[in-house]
């Protein structure tokens, strides 16, 4: 493994060179070359964390990698629009995340994540562009997070589906509400999203008949 690591450092930095190279000598008016040699440097760090086992530390460092990575781009190519904050958030969730180890799985975790999270977009949302509610798609899907948490460790498959059901029907007539609301077109995915439930009803109903 320790040879790894070694090729692994000498490899990124031959490639580094010579993109470096390429970009001062055919395209010197454009720094493209950091990109690359971003994602070349985290080839030996992460072989590097993986050697040492330490994944803790790899999650915080790559990261912190990207969020100064994106950060320097975003101010750099679009100073006006702060698209970074988008990013910043499931980049620092996921080393916040890994240093729970254990208790990352548990109810309290993925209630306390969802909520997190629809809050932080929230205020995006509100911030930024108040006139589409986006966050309505954000919160839709992190509520799956504690829904099947919850339903997949008391094996309630049946009541999973109702709620899963109402779940996403409240998305649909939320999103049609708010992007067009003169077009009732929420009532096709309801339709086909309500099988779901009918479907695990009848059929444990005929199940529980061929048993007595």
């Amino acid at each position: 493994m320790r040879g790894l690591v070694s090729f692994s450092i000498v490899g990124s930095a031959i490639c580094m060179f010579f993109l470096v190279a390429l970009n001062f000598f055919l395209t010197p008016t454009l720094d493209w070359s950091i990109y690359p040699c971003i994602a070349l440097l985290l080839w030996p760090l992460s072989m590097y964390f993986v050697y040492r086992q330490n994944l803790k530390q790899f999650a915080w460092f790559t990261s912190l990698v990207f969020l100064i990575l994106l950060t320097v781009i975003n101010l750099r190519e679009t100073p006006d629009v702060l698209w970074v904050l988008y990013a910043a958030y499931p980049l620092v969730f996921w080393p916040v995340f890994t240093m729970l180890g254990k208790r990352a799985y548990t109810m309290t975790a993925a209630v306390i994540g969802a909520v997190v999270t629809s809050l932080y977009y929230a205020l995006l949302n509100i911030a930024f562009s108040p006139d589409a509610p986006w966050v309505i798609a954000i919160i839709f899907a992190v509520g799956w997070w504690p829904l099947s948490l919850y339903h997949a460790r008391k094996g309630s498959f049946f009541a999973y589906s109702v709620q899963a059901s109402i779940w996403v029907s409240g998305f649909m007539i939320g999103m049609n509400w708010a992007f067009s609301p003169s077009v009732i077109w929420a009532i096709y995915p309801i339709f086909a999203v309500v099988w779901w439930p009918l479907s695990l009803y009848f059929f444990r109903a005929k199940h529980h008949m061929h048993s007595l």
